[in-house]
């Protein structure tokens, strides 16, 4: 499959506009009480390069969406930084007068290799997690854990798994705190294998450069040669990849690209969005009404 043109990447994020506004059954149901929703995580949720925006705009007028998610957060990184002191703010404003859920997702930044922020897997990393539901309780809020949102890495043809022991961690939180875990990165690895590699380029904050695409076409053609059986029924283990000089093919920017597989722009903000929307209402009977789309 070949990588999308920016013409093509425009076309979809027309189409997601187009969809938006063609749905029916916008308007939320009466008598519904207000309620708040406070988002916290890293950048895969954060405004601008996140879902987190798109998952509010989801909501009917009677949510409060407050995303509070900032980019390169971990576990600890976000408390340690004053962060985590507005969203008890919050829940300090609003006890006793408007319910409040804290949906927390982290896990990105709690890796191994980044300064400052990178907590231990067996001890830090849960142990925030159990703090933050504790706190949010402790103010009447209700905590709501998601497992990270996945990367969009591929190894041939193969999304590449890296983030499941920070997911494992969140999970057994949530069974010794008897918080919902919302599975996230279930759910979004799934719809990215599905996609497959050049699909899934769609879903960041701007087209890959040209020396990406030339990339997934010579990965492709580099497992095709590696013994594969086509339709033919022929290995294609004869085929060779032809070199190719990507300095030939268009100029080189200086400016460095925002193309990433971690962030998302607008399509890949509302195709997580609504898969976060799908694991709410399953997992939390209490909330379809509070969505602007009524399904039967």
């Amino acid at each position: 499959m070949n990588a999308y043109t920016k013409r093509d990447w425009l076309t979809g994020l027309i189409s997601v506009w187009l969809w938006a506004f063609s749905t029916t059954a916008w308007a939320s149901p009466p008598h519904l009480s207000p309620i708040q929703v406070i988002l916290v995580g890293d950048s895969t949720l954060a405004p601008k390069n996140g879902y987190g925006d798109a998952l509010c705009a989801r909501f009917v007028p009677q949510v409060k969406c407050i995303n509070l998610a900032k980019n390169g957060r971990s576990s600890g990184s976000y408390r340690a930084e004053g962060s985590w002191q507005s969203v008890l703010d919050l829940l300090k404003q609003a006890r006793g007068t408007l319910p409040t859920y804290v949906l927390i997702e982290f896990g990105h930044n709690d890796q191994p290799g980044k300064p400052g922020r990178s907590t231990d897997l067996v001890t830090e990393f849960p142990r925030n997690l159990s703090r933050y539901v504790q706190e949010v309780r402790a103010l009447g809020g209700q905590p709501l854990l998601a497992t990270p949102l996945t990367r969009r890495n591929f190894k041939g043809d193969q999304l590449v798994h890296d983030l499941e022991p920070w997911a494992d961690a969140t999970r057994q939180v949530g069974l010794e705190e008897k918080v919902p875990v919302l599975e996230l990165l279930q759910v979004s690895s799934a719809a990215i294998q599905t996609l497959g590699h050049a699909q899934a380029d769609t879903l960041a904050v701007e087209p890959p450069p040209a020396a990406h695409q030339i990339e997934i076409q010579g990965s492709s053609q580099e497992t095709s040669a590696s013994g594969v059986i086509g339709a033919s029924g022929k290995s294609s283990a004869s085929v060779t990849s032809a070199k190719v000089d990507l300095n030939q093919l268009e100029p080189v920017s200086p400016q460095k690209s925002a193309f990433d597989h971690t962030h998302v722009g607008p399509i890949g903000a509302a195709f997580f969005a609504e898969q976060m929307e799908e694991l709410m209402r399953k997992t939390l009977p209490e909330w379809p009404p509070y969505f602007q789309i009524q399904k039967p």
